[in-house]
């Protein structure tokens, strides 16, 4: 009966998947209940301190954790994927709050979830395909450290006079103690038991400490309470013209962007841990459903926590059901349980986070840095370092440019010819190509050739090569045209199906019949050029 119950839950969340294929056991769902637990515990001072970042009441943090963690669980395109208030969208955020009020973003949210409602039903997630594994590790490497750095900002405390300052003396000690008590706690407690999930384990083992001993060290109600009632709805309160518009709109589609991005390669990467491809597309959709919610809601936003679904993922949650319990607790925290919460020493939570970092980081990629070429090297390291100074959106773009130009400069250097008689035309000259052909290597192209010293008939076998883009195309034309004004001629041969479809379709193939369709026969077809403007 108990087992039926939670087989219809598992398809009522998600339909056809069954809670990720994985079978619903009564320690399945302890496992996941409490994974999900140490998920919002770790939640509460992150959402927080990005709510203070964007400047903003922690409130709206948290219930932009608990709207956007609640629908991308039920929704999302990968089952153990944990979402909520980032910090990567809370920069961006407050010069919009400081110039325009919180109103504005609200409204941004809403504009932005929308942004990305679109970006999934065009499927546009599945670009992310287009990112190189070495932007991957730059950006694994540099999420890791942006994490750790953050952690650091918990070593600070308000003095006297209201400014934040470095903390010194037994304070200092007793939050570095036991910082490592829960490092430690957490490397050792799954070599004696995975009855609780390691970093849940250590959390209450040095609360109970800080409790029992009045150790005087901060904790999370000294950040801010967390204490509230329900998030209620209603219309963001700014005037609805051109003029919003032109204010929210640049912020919505960065916000939207970033947002997608990192969703989106936290979810290769928890793919990549559990084993499952796919769900871009649903995860834009979910991404932009819950950022409208929480529009709506007076929440402030998010996207995938990568450190979170870590947490998740190495606590044993597999299934929706650990990211659906993470934001209902959340909720209870909220509602009932904030005095709890609040007695928490931000130690224990630091020294969860300081694990997650350690776990994040792609370590081999060290190693990797003196194998792999140059060329890869140095993306890593880029994308590493423009994700720590700047934002993760900026450096994935960077880097998939960096690598985009890279291999367009390897692959532009690649074309060549052969040059030999003609075994087919009396007198004519062949140039078997090799490589690709499009707009790096055009250049390149056009050197290969001599009309001058060549004969009447010039055949250009396309064998080994291939014809990509416009710039081929021109390319193609422009060759053909300065042997025909010497009075000689040009003709293509074993053009590939695209090859032949594409410059047929530019209009540059002098073709008398189609009757070529298996591409078996050595047909030589003739160039027509002035087609796309160039030398006649």
């Amino acid at each position: 009966m108990f087992r039926s119950t939670l087989t219809a839950f598992a398809r009522a969340v998600n339909p056809g998947e069954a809670l990720n294929s994985v079978t619903m056991t009564p320690d399945r769902v302890r496992i996941e209940l409490l994974s999900g637990l140490t998920v919002a515990l770790a939640l509460v001072p992150e959402a927080v301190a990005f709510a203070f970042v964007a400047g903003v009441e922690p409130l709206v943090g948290l219930y932009a954790a608990f709207i956007v963690g609640l629908i991308t669980a039920v929704f999302g395109g990968r089952p153990g994927m944990i979402s909520g208030a980032t910090g990567a969208l809370a920069v961006v955020m407050v010069a919009l709050v400081a110039e325009h009020g919180v109103q504005y973003l609200f409204a941004t949210v809403v504009l932005m979830g929308i942004l990305q409602l679109l970006a999934g039903i065009f499927r546009l997630g599945k670009f992310i395909r287009m990112v190189p594994q070495p932007v991957m590790l730059g950006f694994v490497n540099g999420l890791a450290i942006v994490i750790g750095l953050a952690q650091l900002e918990q070593f600070k405390v308000t003095d006297a006079s209201g400014h934040e300052v470095w903390m010194t003396g037994p304070m200092l000690w007793g939050m570095l103690a036991l910082v490592a008590a829960t490092m430690a706690l957490i490397w050792l407690v799954p070599k004696l038991t995975r009855l609780v999930p390691a970093p849940l384990a250590a959390i209450g083992i040095v609360t109970a400490l800080v409790i029992l001993f009045d150790i005087p060290v901060p904790r999370v109600g000294d950040m801010a309470s967390v204490s509230g009632g329900l998030p209620e709805f209603a219309i963001p309160m700014v005037p609805l013209n051109l003029e919003t518009l032109s204010i929210i709109f640049p912020y919505a589609v960065i916000l939207a962007a970033i947002g997608l991005i990192e969703s989106l390669l936290t979810l290769n990467l928890v793919g990549e841990l559990t084993n499952k491809r796919g769900g871009a597309s649903q995860e834009c959709l979910a991404q932009g459903a819950a950022n409208v919610v929480t529009g709506f809601f007076g929440g402030m936003g998010g996207c995938a926590m990568i450190g979170q679904s870590m947490i998740n993922v190495k606590s044993g949650g597999r299934t929706r059901l650990a990211g659906i319990a993470a934001a209902l607790f959340l909720l209870c925290f909220i509602l009932f349980a904030a005095p709890a919460i609040e007695i928490i020493p931000l130690a224990a939570l630091v020294g969860v986070m300081f694990m997650v970092v350690i776990g994040t980081f792609a370590w081999n990629s060290i190693a990797l840095l003196r194998r792999v070429p140059r060329s890869d090297a140095f993306v890593i390291l880029l994308v590493t370092g423009v994700t720590v100074a700047e934002d993760l959106a900026v450096a994935v773009v960077v880097g998939v440019i960096v690598a985009a130009l890279v291999y367009a400069w390897n692959a532009a250097a690649r074309i060549h010819a052969v040059e030999r008689p003609s075994a087919t035309e009396t007198g004519a000259k062949v140039y078997e190509l090799e490589g690709p052909l499009f707009f790096g290597s055009a250049t390149g192209f056009m050197e290969l050739f001599h009309p001058e010293e060549d004969p009447d008939t010039v055949i250009l076998d396309f064998a080994n090569s291939r014809v990509v883009d416009a710039s081929a195309l021109q390319a193609i034309e422009d060759i053909a045209a300065k042997y025909e004004a010497l009075g000689k001629r040009v003709m293509l041969r074993h053009l590939s199906r695209d090859c032949h479809a594409l410059l047929h379709h530019a209009g540059q193939l002098m073709v008398d019949s189609e009757d070529d369709p298996k591409y078996s026969l050595a047909v030589d077809y003739d160039v027509r050029s002035g087609v796309l403007g160039g030398a006649a």
